[in-house]
């Protein structure tokens, strides 16, 4: 079965989409029908925009977002997909992928998510750490036995787990995670503690504006980041994605549901091949490549 993932914050690139926007007049519509929705010109800070500009939230949530619909729509008949999945932010791409979500309702809910979720950041310093080389339940007990607020928030691959919450507890917890044997516990330049109690405030604004959105039976089973398994029910699909901002991302979890579901060639859509990456670590022996678009 063919699989189609949608990558989350941290694939942009400057520069990003240009060359879409130039080849393509139904991805020039699209972007700048973006723009309009938006009321602020995103394209001119994808395209010319630095490293620095593309890292604000409130721009790189609907930069990879757009970048991410309008190449699945590129793909024309071409794109199939019997399941899809993505990763934290990905989550909305793939729902607009597969039908269960339009393009305008996406687009606004992931400027109200990046807006709310940057709010959120305010509140309280804090931020996120990526620990290489540990079973996860080893770092699941360290955040567990830390004091304050940390928890494990992304489950990326075997031996790759992202932690997140206030700045000591990370900090202490990196320490300890070091002492058991990680590889690095490396303090990653994100904004604040995504995917953590932390994220509460961000959780109740978009709980809102995800309920007054339209949501339509997807064309495939979405395997959603909170749950790890295949959804297509319209009311579960908003309920785990209100969740996704305080709950982990199991993506180790659901690539492994997807395989034993029947995927067998994954194709990331979207900017950059973190995930294409992520999937040799999972599963060597699944296919996995990049879309051309």
């Amino acid at each position: 079965m063919k699989a189609y993932l949608f990558p989350g914050q941290g694939a942009q690139s400057e520069g990003m989409g240009a060359d879409l926007y130039e080849k393509s007049a139904e991805a020039k519509l699209l972007f700048d029908q973006a723009n309009e929705i938006l009321g602020f010109n995103l394209t001119d800070i994808m395209f010319r925009g630095t490293a620095e500009d593309l890292k604000q939230t409130r721009v790189t949530q609907p930069a990879i977002f757009l970048y991410s619909v309008i190449s699945a729509q590129l793909l024309g008949d071409a794109f199939q997909p019997e399941m899809v999945a993505g990763h934290s932010l990905g989550e909305f791409s793939a729902l607009v992928a597969a039908k269960a979500l339009s393009f305008e309702d996406g687009l606004k809910l992931v400027y109200q998510r990046a807006m709310a979720m940057q709010e959120a950041c305010e509140i309280k310093p804090s931020t996120m750490a990526a620990v290489l080389g540990l079973e996860d339940a080893v770092v699941e007990e360290v955040c567990a036995a830390t004091p304050g607020v940390v928890v494990a928030a992304n489950y990326n691959c075997p031996g790759q787990l992202v932690i997140s919450g206030d700045v000591d507890a990370v900090n202490n917890a990196c320490e300890t995670l070091k002492e058991k044997g990680a590889k690095r516990a490396l303090i990653l330049p994100v904004g604040g503690a995504f995917h953590s109690p932390l994220m509460e405030p961000a959780r109740e604004k978009l709980a809102k504006a995800i309920m007054e959105t339209e949501i339509k039976t997807p064309i495939c089973p979405i395997y959603q980041n909170a749950v790890a398994k295949a959804v297509t029910d319209k009311d579960e699909i908003k309920q785990n994605l209100i969740a996704q901002l305080t709950a982990p991302v199991r993506w180790t979890q659901s690539i492994q549901q997807m395989i034993a579901d029947g995927g067998d060639l994954f194709i990331e859509v979207g900017p950059g091949k973190v995930l294409t990456g992520l999937m040799r670590s999972i599963n060597r022996d699944v296919a996995a490549e990049k879309a051309e678009v």
